[in-house]
């Protein structure tokens, strides 16, 4: 199976498609992009996906990840650059996948614990990219730009599973 960049953003003003993959003033306005946006996606998840399922979780992130492959693949075209820093539409679409199963790590900490745990580990392995997850930058286009902020959620995700399960056993 081949990735290949979806061509359905081709036709829309770069205007709409820079302001998409950058979160409009998140990616371009403010230091440390990356952060601002991964902070967006942890608003977003507290927001919408806190007492979510986790089909519905992974149902939005599929959705989600989709739309941030075509759009964040779209704007390094336009940008002509590969992974261009103030793009962070991956950071906000991945978030959500950090608290995968989060009724499960409810009562081991204090809500506010976790949202700061899983942000911190997110932001982690989003950076250092341990495990492989920097290899996924290899793929075409828009997928390397996304995959890698999936993996390190997911990273993030199972590293907060087992602190949460270390500190209900310590305790």
């Amino acid at each position: 199976m081949r990735l290949s960049q979806p061509a359905w953003p081709r036709p829309l003003p770069t205007k709409l498609v820079v302001g998409c993959a950058t979160l409009g003033p998140i990616g371009r306005k403010l230091p440390a992009p990356g952060t601002w946006g991964s902070l967006a996606g942890l608003l977003y998840f507290a927001v919408f996906f806190q007492r979510a399922s986790v089909a519905a979780v992974l149902v939005a992130t599929a959705i989600g990840g989709y739309v941030a492959v075509a759009f964040c693949g779209e704007a390094e075209v336009r940008l002509r650059q590969t992974d261009p820093g103030q793009v962070v539409l991956d950071e906000f679409v991945a978030m959500p996948l950090c608290f995968l199963g989060w009724r499960l790590l409810e009562g081991a900490a204090p809500s506010w614990a976790l949202l700061l745990g899983g942000f911190a580990l997110f932001r982690l392995y989003d950076i250092l990219k341990p495990f492989g997850i920097a290899s996924l930058q290899r793929l075409p286009a828009g997928w390397g730009v996304v995959a890698d902020d999936l993996a390190a959620a997911l990273a993030a995700c199972a590293t907060l599973h087992v602190g949460a399960w270390l500190w209900t056993v310590v305790r």
